[in-house]
């Protein structure tokens, strides 16, 4: 039996830590060093910018690559080439052709020994005509089809399986570029190579799901966004996290001795609970279980994961498809001082006044907190707003701004903008992201070889159509009966970890010690998570119970219309969601607060 393969992440999504490249490739102690490091460049949200700024240039969309991840890689490809190590990663983007043929002239320039491969058949935008006109693809949960026409898709990506990838380095590629693969894909694919799984080996990959799934964010496996941030002694920089993958698909997160933050049940947890559809997870490759894992801390910075089931992947893969829905725009103001709910009645009412003259047809104000009594200072009386817009046309936006803006002198006392806005405020394209499903039969997924030869990669076999997420058994106990209690902030007793999915929150809660754990069961129920968030009505909240986390997943269904890139709220994608909730007051049995 092979040894554990040991697969070091270096980017949670483009623009993440430059030098993390480096460490992943060097290590920093004996033993340390990996034997392939993933990274992705490809989130969702991320990919909604970048088609923004190319929204005018279908020429430019197609040539692009991350020129960021080549500047981390040319330095490097010397240890690469000296150390053997395998470089998996998304960073082809639109182009992974383009980077392929880079990146070789890096290599030809320095007269290296690595070969490069990549992997093409994401990449939809060309073929959408012909696929709506046979009614795909069909939106992800309801099916509908897209409502705009193939011309106004700015991009449109399959998310592709692993096998791919495993393909590249069974034909002894070094360096893997692929665009939109399915998260996973960055971490199947190397475990199945390493230990030559074959595609029914459907339990391990389930298990190399579940290591992609925690370690594909990078630091967010490692203390970073965690709520317990405050038990980590050093927590302002934390490392980036590693899978040891064994051969039947068991595997350890950990991290290089030295680097900042911690690796423990928790914060693996709370990548385990982040972003998930329930107790199924679909991939191009497998569904992996969800509710079947175990974790058990396995010394320090060491957790082991074990247990992972999976069933035959559906005939269906994701496809995220990009399009302009006009423009929108913001601005900050910051009303000071005594009076600040008069102060915003004014400011929303000059707001309305502009609306008049330039019909926008969203208009929101977020208030952000309140002044402190008696303050120290003139930004402790400060309370920051944001005025958020959006339109079909563009000079309907830029003319709400100007005209709002525009009443200053006549406005409230203390009345100042945020300066560095001056020069934004013309409007800026609102790009959405829309979720659709393809049959996987009908991509062109294939593999460019070192040597030029391209292999086709089928769809998985034996698959099954997707039948929906289980049942989970819901606790049937009662609050009350768990004793007295005292009213304290719901963090005291849970940690919380949030995400986005298209336009759905990902919402999960977890004890925060095993006695906390039946009490929680019983406590947070959808209709009190929607009383405790103020979900409106038409925000369908799905709730599945996940007991070997100790913890609830919940999917907030429209939660961030239409999409998390194309919503105006503040926090667009619901990264703080879970703090929010953590932060609400409830009634918490005062034997679970004893420790």
């Amino acid at each position: 039996m092979a040894r554990p393969v040991r697969i070091a992440n270096f980017s949670g999504a483009m623009g993440d830590k430059f030098s993390a490249f480096a460490e992943a490739v060097h290590g920093n102690t004996v033993g340390a060093a990996a034997d392939v490091v993933i990274g992705d460049s490809m989130a969702e949200i991320t990919m909604s910018m970048v088609v923004a700024g190319l929204r005018g240039n279908r020429e430019a969309r197609r040539q692009f690559f991350s020129e960021y991840f080549l500047r981390q890689l040319r330095p490097e490809l010397a240890a690469i080439a000296e150390r053997r190590i395998k470089v998996v990663t998304n960073a082809g983007v639109y182009n992974p052709s383009g980077l392929a043929a880079a990146i070789r002239a890096e290599i030809a320039e320095r007269g290296l020994d690595l070969r490069v491969a990549y992997v093409t058949g994401d990449d939809l935008t060309d073929r959408l005509p012909g696929l709506l006109a046979e009614g795909r693809p069909g939106h992800l949960e309801t099916g509908a089809p897209l409502t705009v026409g193939p011309g106004e898709v700015l991009a449109a990506n399959a998310y592709l399986g692993g096998w791919g990838i495993k393909t590249a380095l069974d034909a002894g590629a070094d360096i893997v570029i692929t665009g939109r693969v399915a998260d996973a894909s960055l971490v199947t694919g190397p475990a199945a190579w390493w230990h030559g799984w074959g595609r029914d080996d459907l339990d391990r990959i389930a298990g190399a799901t579940a290591a992609a799934h925690i370690i594909e964010c990078g630091p967010q496996a490692t203390g970073g966004n965690f709520a317990g941030f405050t038990t980590i002694p050093d927590n302002a920089v934390p490392g980036f996290p590693i899978a040891e993958v064994a051969e039947d698909g068991t595997f350890v997160i950990t991290k290089r001795p030295g680097d900042g933050g911690a690796v423990t049940v928790d914060t693996v947890t709370a990548q385990l609970m982040y972003e998930i559809q329930g107790p199924r997870y679909l991939n191009p490759d497998v569904v992996w279980h969800t509710d079947a894992i175990e974790l058990t801390q396995d010394g320090p910075d060491r957790v082991r994961v074990t247990g992972a089931k999976g069933s035959a992947a559906p005939p269906t893969t994701k496809a995220g498809l990009n399009f302009q829905r006009g423009y929108r725009g913001a601005i900050w103001l910051f009303p000071t001082g005594l009076d600040v709910p008069e102060k915003l009645e004014v400011l929303r009412a000059e707001a309305e006044r502009a609306r008049k003259d330039h019909p926008v047809d969203e208009l929101h104000f977020f208030v952000c907190g309140r002044p402190v009594a008696d303050p120290k200072d003139q930004y402790q009386a400060t309370v920051p707003v944001q005025v958020a817009v959006a339109a079909g046309e563009q000079a309907t936006v830029a003319g709400f701004l100007g005209q709002f803006t525009s009443y200053g002198l006549g406005s409230i006392p203390g009345f100042y903008i945020d300066l560095t806005q001056m020069y934004s405020m013309t409007g800026q394209p609102r790009i959405d992201y829309w979720p659709g499903l393809v049959r996987q039969a009908d991509l062109a997924h294939q593999v460019h070889l070192p040597d030029g030869t391209v292999v086709d990669i089928a769809p998985p076999p034996g698959l099954e159509p997707f039948a929906g997420q289980p049942e989970t058994a819901a606790s049937t106990a009662d609050p009350a009966s768990f004793g007295p209690t005292e009213t304290v902030p719901f963090g005291r007793v849970v940690y919380a970890r949030t995400g986005d999915k298209g336009a759905n929150a990902n919402l999960g809660v977890w004890a925060r010690d095993a006695a906390g754990w039946p009490w929680l069961a019983a406590f947070l129920t959808e209709e009190r998570l929607r009383d405790l968030l103020g979900c409106p009505d038409e925000v369908v909240i799905e709730r599945y119970e996940q007991p070997r986390l100790r913890g609830i997943s919940f999917v907030l269904r429209g939660y961030f219309p239409p999409s998390g890139s194309a919503n105006l709220a503040l926090d667009s994608i619901g990264k703080s969601l879970g703090e929010f909730l953590r932060a609400r007051h409830v009634a918490v049995p005062t034997a679970l607060l004893a420790g």
